[in-house]
């Protein structure tokens, strides 16, 4: 694995999944990137009901937690350099705000500078059924340059436990993050008979 460290903003909102953005600032940490996490307070309260975790379980080592109404905080600005941004799990409230270019806050602001400066923005967004403003929405920002990366975990590793299916995903968006790791299963297609003809 490389051994370059990098720079990321990852952001959790309110959306059902947090275990997915905390699995990501997880890895990057022990891998020793830096961090920059943003959790907004609809983020906080899901992961609090769904994991009884809070903010503290971002703070490791490399990481800097930001407050989502810190707007002054270096990520909102283009000339502060990172390697992408994840917005995992992202709500449909902040996937609307990144297609029309609103940023009224910090997440959404960090991935309007993702978009602007080109840089690599990944969407995982968390809900079904999508209805067609959701649709159109992730098309938009699709255009607009982002990753549109749905929650759906593959079962082709044979998964034991609900946990193995998150950190695997974890590691197909760190694939689009250009972080090597080995989190998620490669697939291996099976071996062929001996003499099988097509």
């Amino acid at each position: 694995m490389s051994d370059e460290k990098k720079t990321f903003v990852v952001a959790i909102t309110g959306a059902s999944g947090s275990v997915y953005g905390i699995s990501i600032v997880n890895y990057l940490s022990l891998q020793g990137h830096k961090v920059h996490a943003i959790l907004s307070r609809s983020g906080e309260k899901v992961m609090k009901l769904e994991t009884s975790l809070n903010r503290e379980v971002l703070k490791l080592p490399g990481v800097t937690v930001h407050d989502n109404d810190n707007i002054g905080a270096a990520v909102a600005s283009g000339s502060f350099k990172t390697d992408g941004m994840v917005i995992a799990p992202c709500s449909m409230r902040t996937l609307t705000a990144v297609a029309t270019g609103l940023a009224s806050n910090l997440i959404q602001r960090a991935a309007d500078v993702a978009l602007k400066e080109g840089r690599k923005l990944i969407l995982v967004p968390r809900e079904t059924p999508l209805n067609r403003i959701h649709l159109e929405n992730m098309l938009r920002a699709l255009d607009a340059g982002a990753v549109i990366m749905p929650a759906m975990p593959a079962f082709y590793g044979k998964a034991k436990e609900v946990a193995e299916l998150v950190v695997a995903f974890a590691g197909r968006v760190l694939d689009q993050l250009g972080v090597d790791n080995d989190l998620a299963p490669r697939w291996e297609p099976p071996l062929e008979s001996a003499g099988e003809e097509d």
